[in-house]
């Protein structure tokens, strides 16, 4: 597993893993399902919009099988940034994620001017929480019934770790 910038060529593997429900479900409405090509178009532009890279493929051997990206936040939030990501089905359950979440954390604080990170996941994401707590992340929230996704109410749990 490899951290990468996305390019055009990664299209055809981008919608083929983004294409999941399951996946969907778990993720904020901007993220499409279906999953289109003209969805999967703009994302890999609007991947490719910053500098330092923000957002990155999850590449497993030559594929892109997923993203993560980390996102500095501005004003009195300055010194914090938010990470986000997915992985394909196919690879869940093989640590892939957890090694992803490690190598994006070490990116940030060497790239931005940050002190925190924190992710958001639903709180029926045992999966995503297992991932962040296995690389340090402590639960700093819990947040009842703040998310309303596909007609349901969620919890909002926010994890974050700090710079040493």
């Amino acid at each position: 597993m490899i951290l990468r910038k996305w390019n055009a060529q990664d299209l055809e593997s981008l919608m083929h893993h983004a294409d999941n429900a399951k996946i969907a479900k778990n993720l904020t409405d901007i993220f499409p399902h279906p999953y289109t090509k003209e969805s999967g178009e703009w994302f890999i532009n609007f991947a490719n919009e910053h500098t330092p890279t923000r957002i990155f493929a999850i590449d497993i051997d030559g594929e892109a099988c997923g993203a993560i990206g980390i996102h500095p936040q501005e004003d009195i939030f300055k010194h914090n940034a938010e990470i986000g990501y997915w992985l394909g089905e196919a690879h869940w359950g093989k640590g892939i994620m957890t090694q992803a979440i490690r190598s994006i954390v070490d990116y940030g604080f060497k790239t931005f001017d940050i002190h925190r990170i924190f992710a958001r996941p639903f709180g029926s994401n045992i999966a995503s929480q297992k991932a962040l707590e296995k690389n340090g992340f402590n639960l700093e929230a819990h947040f009842i019934k703040t998310i309303i996704k596909n007609g349901q109410l969620e919890d909002e749990l926010v994890y974050a770790i700090r710079k040493a």
